[in-house]
């Protein structure tokens, strides 16, 4: 624990009230999104200037206590999980957008901003920011940053990376630095700003972000497709993207989540199909059009039993939030739910949801599996209790070989959670032994005390 000399120095490191010991707030800060994890902090910090913060990791090398950041909590691999002799360093309250410049098609962004409110005030002016992420009415921009996260509309516009063009960061020695700008050619130097994205926290903090921006999309057309079997639904995946279309959104839900989803959302789902694709295709009317017929006809050449079209942008977008709630819907079913995150090449996403069935029977255990199939990103989710220790053993086992098997298939551990400290004991299966020992080494370089968010993505020694 952090010794109450070295607290009262923090505490006088920040604004009245912005340090917090109690233990309501300390039970508040233990947990993330992730199940089955959780650890007190000693303290949780809400500093209010990048100078604050600044200090704050100073002190730490000095009397050598660990700092862990966190957004809004909805990480779901354990990166904001507290750590033995650390505070919590809370970023939600820088929630600013800077500037939105029109001219360079790009925002400047505290990282506690939430994703959608940065959607709503950009489309008021006819922009776009594409990184749609499930938890988007809550996540934070920075925390996004942090893990790289994806989104329903990945398949097409690619994920936050793609977004991002500078940072303003504070490193674990106090020092701050900024990478990146407004002009769309830099080769000046080592891409420091990549290094930064999806680094869980464990390089720097965020204080401004610089995000590109782009026209929004003239019009867009959704569509559901039904099918009697989930390997028709990956076979359609593959035709559509083998036909040189790329949609907006291509999302896959089983029958277990189209259940869930139906019972909580009421939207008319047939609850008696095996799967269902939802697919939206934007961009000029003329070739929205062209592209949503193009996709029915892959629909039907894959023995889809019906596919229905929204009439109007209420409907579509009534179909996108119920999707957006397939964790929410899963949930209800049972006390604890596991939602994983693997990633396969596309023309292997059939293959990769026979293995994930037969790995749920073989272990007798209920998955449900949905996800951003026109990616190949799949949420295989485990509805259980984690009283049950039995059975929790038997979920620990299946989601190891769910991981092994996508591994196998040209896949990784994780495509847009994070490693985190759930997943870490699997990221050598993707990256072999010698690429942990070169990030231990970039990380011991930027941070040689291990202060900041330390034991995430792999151990320090």
């Amino acid at each position: 624990m952090i010794n109450s000399s070295v607290l009262s120095q923090i505490k006088t490191i920040v604004d009245n009230g912005k340090f917090l010991t109690s233990q309501e707030d300390k039970i508040s800060y233990s947990y993330d999104g992730t199940p089955l994890l959780e650890f007190f902090p000693d303290a949780i910090v809400k500093p209010t200037t990048t100078e604050q913060l600044s200090r704050l990791f100073k002190l730490a090398n000095k009397e050598r206590f660990n700092i862990v950041p966190r957004g809004s909590g909805t990480g779901l691999s354990g990166g904001s999980i507290p750590v033995e002799n650390c505070i919590v360093v809370d970023m939600s309250g820088w929630n600013k957008i800077l500037e939105i410049d029109q001219e360079n098609l790009t925002a400047w962004v505290e990282p506690g901003v939430i994703t959608e409110q940065l959607h709503k005030e950009v489309e008021k002016l006819g922009l776009f920011y594409p990184p749609d992420p499930g938890s988007m009415s809550i996540c934070t921009i920075g925390g996004n940053v942090a893990e790289n996260s994806g989104g329903l509309r990945g398949l097409k516009y690619g994920v936050t990376k793609n977004y991002i063009m500078g940072l303003e960061v504070v490193l674990p020695s106090g020092e701050i630095i900024q990478c990146g700008g407004k002009t769309m050619k830099d080769v000046a130097g080592y891409n420091l700003k990549d290094l930064f994205i999806g680094s869980e926290g464990t390089l720097g903090i965020f204080t401004k972000i610089l995000l590109k921006l782009i026209p929004k999309p003239q019009t867009s057309k959704t569509m559901l497709a039904f099918f009697n079997s989930p390997i028709d639904a990956g076979k359609t995946v593959s035709a559509i993207i083998a036909n040189k279309i790329i949609p907006a959104t291509v999302e896959f839900l089983d029958n277990v989540t189209i259940r869930s989803v139906e019972e909580y959302a009421k939207i008319g789902l047939p609850t008696d199909i095996a799967s269902l694709l939802l697919l939206e295709v934007d961009g000029h009317p003329n070739v929205v059009e062209d592209e949503a017929a193009k996709v029915v006809e892959c629909c039907k050449a894959n023995n889809s039993i019906e596919v229905r079209t929204a009439k109007t942008q209420e409907e579509a977008l009534k179909l996108k939030a119920a999707r957006r709630a397939a964790l929410s819907a899963l949930a209800r079913a049972k006390p604890t739910t596991i939602l994983e995150d693997i990633t396969v090449p596309r023309s292997e996403i059939a293959v990769m949801l026979q293995k994930i069935d037969a790995i749920s029977k073989k272990y007798n255990i209920l998955i449900g599996t949905f996800g951003h199939a026109g990616d190949g990103n799949l949420h295989p989710t485990c509805l259980t209790d984690e009283r049950n220790k039995e059975e929790i053993s038997r979920v620990e086992k299946a989601y190891a070989e769910i991981f092994e098997e996508a591994v196998k298939l040209g896949g990784t551990i994780t495509g847009e959670h994070g490693t985190g400290l759930a997943k870490r004991k699997f990221l050598h299966l993707v990256t072999g032994q010698t690429s942990i020992d070169v990030m231990r080494s970039i990380k011991k370089a930027i941070d040689p005390n291990g202060i900041l968010n330390p034991g995430k993505v792999f151990t320090i020694s």
